[in-house]
């Protein structure tokens, strides 16, 4: 799954396991039910299987929601503990974690606003 992303974007990744057996509008529920965020927003929801190999992502571009979806062959994707809700990830984290790579290691630096020249 590639998605090009500004790093500004704003990316959720569900605490809970969710059914991969959920299309557009199972997802969108989720995300308007249980995780109590729009789905029309613009940002990208994520959400993993219980098996940890599979991963869908929601994201409504303008024009309607789109679906993204990935399984993992050999490994399972880095996860929070399950609860309720969701943690914000950015641009580059959510690279890592289609990837499978652990997320949580990557650094993230805090905005630099824009030097200004003598």
């Amino acid at each position: 799954m590639s998605l090009s992303l500004p790093p500004s974007a704003k990316i959720y990744l569900s605490l809970a396991p969710c059914d991969m057996r959920k299309g557009f509008d199972g997802l969108a529920a989720q995300v308007r039910n249980i995780l109590l965020l729009d789905p029309f927003s613009g940002a990208v929801f994520l959400f993993r299987g219980k098996r940890g190999n599979r991963l869908k992502g929601l994201v409504w571009d303008g024009s309607g929601l789109c679906l993204y979806a990935k399984r993992l062959e050999r490994s399972k994707f880095v996860w929070p503990r399950s609860g309720d809700g969701a943690v914000r990830l950015s641009a580059a984290q959510l690279a890592m974690l289609i990837e499978g790579l652990d997320w949580r290691h990557a650094i993230v630096h805090d905005e630099v606003s824009t030097p200004t020249l003598a």
